[in-house]
């Protein structure tokens, strides 16, 4: 998902810390909450903040909501958010789902859910082995926002499917936030480096600016000394680390640790 940087900083949807909170070395939501399964889906959508809502559901529900937030509804029903396909703010994307909630929705061809996401995945880097075709450069336009369900297969009506959040940064705080209540959204700088990688812990080392990305952060760890973040991407599994990537933690490598973005599940 691409952001837009010109929005103000402050907002009530970040989170403080406890200092007596233990901060394990090693930390991954995906065996924390196995019943998760969320968790450890890797979609192509890039509405990445669907991705991370859907795990603090399942998280805040003890497993018993098992639901994927529907990507395109908060993609074309957030007015506020920027600019649909083209990008946007992920703060407001919180707000949105605290203020007017969010239905379900599945992936692309998938029968599940009130909105299903309607464009296809594809490869987004040169050298992918699958057989999805090459990520087009033309941006896909917006879908125009249609309050009720699209998927005939779907029992339950637009407003009635409805999820909603509550209101609610240093590493320390964002350790502590996804061990209490699940991964959390961040936003860096990208850079044609970050495209191209296949493995290991990132850090910029040369390419163009592309522009912001939030991702989900899920856990931590370290790699001979040297800390990092666990993320999940959202540009198919093929890309990175089977969808996800490390990258370096405590320095806040390309602003990482610099806006992080999560709600509390209300229901």
């Amino acid at each position: 998902m691409k952001f837009d940087r010109n929005i103000a900083k402050s907002s009530n949807f970040l989170f403080n810390f406890s200092s007596t909170f233990a901060i394990p070395k090693y930390f991954d939501s995906r065996e924390q909450w196995p019943h998760c399964l969320s968790i450890r889906r890797i979609s192509d959508q890039s509405s990445c903040a669907a991705g991370a809502i859907s795990d603090r559901i399942c998280i805040a529900s003890q497993g018993r909501l098992q639901v994927s937030i529907s990507a395109l509804d908060l993609l074309s029903c957030c007015k506020d958010c920027g600019r649909g396909c083209a990008g946007g703010f992920p703060i407001r994307a919180w707000m949105h789902w605290v203020y007017h909630g969010v239905v379900t929705g599945g992936d692309f061809n998938e029968k599940f859910g009130c909105q299903p996401y309607p464009f296809p995945p594809c490869a987004h880097q040169k050298d992918h082995t699958n057989q999805l075709p090459r990520c087009s450069k033309m941006l896909y336009a917006t879908p125009q926002c249609m309050q009720k369900c699209n998927n005939n297969y779907y029992s339950k009506g637009y407003i009635q499917d409805k999820y909603y959040g509550n209101d609610f940064n240093n590493v320390r705080a964002i350790q502590e936030e996804i061990m209490r209540n699940g991964p959390v959204e961040a936003v860096f700088n990208a850079f044609s480096d970050f495209e191209a990688y296949h493995s290991g812990i990132y850090r910029h080392v040369f390419g163009n600016y592309l522009g912001g990305h939030a991702v989900k952060i899920i856990g931590w760890g370290e790699e001979n000394s040297v800390p990092y973040w666990l993320a999940a991407n959202s540009w198919n599994s093929d890309w990175g680390e089977n969808g996800y990537f490390r990258i370096l933690r405590g320095v806040n490598e390309c602003g990482i640790e610099t806006e992080i973005i999560a709600g509390l599940s209300k229901f």
